[in-house]
């Protein structure tokens, strides 16, 4: 089986000529054929010696450089019309086909270089179709979506609740200390959410600007949690907290 070899440089006879054309710097308008068919001949006996497979379009266009070749050795004719007046009428110039074909390939070659460079430009874009995301957004308005209400949580919403309050500043008046208890905090927050029969903002809790009254809701509410009555929930991410009671003791942690 013989063994094939492309030349990335030559994908045909056209092009080996071109290459030859442009290293000789020749006008590929007034070819020298003889020096040209010198050097194609010259291509395919290395090719030959090479052993490499020499297909049979560049022997034809060797022959066609041949007759070329041998039709530019051929005088020139010439028809005296009158003694006063000589019209010189010339044959086709033999290369002019052979020229027509190099330009036209030429073309093509350098378009298709254009559009490969274009490709390799589009090959380092990654892109997908538009998605359809109207049956998402309805979901999102019928359904919710759950979201961790975690301890983390609850101790970001107490330290924004201690900003709004602003209990960093020393208090101008003096408050008499009253003992409060966590159960006795937990049965009023019970009794004001039953009250309210529906979920009650996390700040709201919070009546008292006392920094110990503070406290002791919050230790409250982490109570009610943990014995789950009550529940829990978020509408977004870094959203509003709200609490209300549960259902037979079932706490929920959920957010819209």
């Amino acid at each position: 089986m013989p063994y094939q070899v492309k030349i990335d440089a030559f994908e045909g006879p056209l092009d080996l000529l071109l290459h030859l054309i442009n290293r000789l710097e020749i006008d590929i308008y007034d070819i020298p054929v003889a020096q040209i068919t010198e050097q194609y001949l010259m291509y395919i006996k290395t090719m030959n010696e090479l052993k490499l497979d020499v297909a049979s379009e560049f022997l034809v266009m060797a022959a066609t450089l041949l007759a070329i070749k041998s039709k530019m050795l051929l005088p020139k004719h010439e028809e005296i019309v009158d003694e006063q007046e000589t019209d010189f009428t010339f044959e086709e110039d033999p290369r002019d086909e052979l020229v027509e074909r190099l330009i036209e390939y030429r073309k093509y070659k350098e378009a298709a270089l254009d559009l490969k460079t274009l490709e390799e430009e589009r090959g380092l874009l990654y892109t997908k179709p538009p998605s359809d995301l109207s049956d998402f957004a309805k979901e999102r308005q019928s359904e919710r979506t759950e979201l961790n209400v975690s301890l983390y949580d609850m101790l970001a919403a107490f330290q924004k609740l201690m900003r709004r309050k602003k209990l960093q500043r020393p208090m101008a008046t003096k408050i008499t200390r009253q003992e409060v208890s966590i159960e006795k905090r937990m049965s009023e927050i019970m009794e004001c959410l039953k009250q309210q029969h529906l979920r009650v903002n996390f700040h709201d809790l919070f009546p008292l600007p006392a920094k110990e009254h503070i406290v002791v809701t919050f230790l409250a509410i982490l109570e009610l949690i943990k014995r789950k009555e009550i529940n829990v929930d978020q509408q977004e991410n870094f959203g509003e907290i709200f609490v209300a009671a549960a259902e037979k003791g079932v706490q929920v942690v959920e957010s819209y």
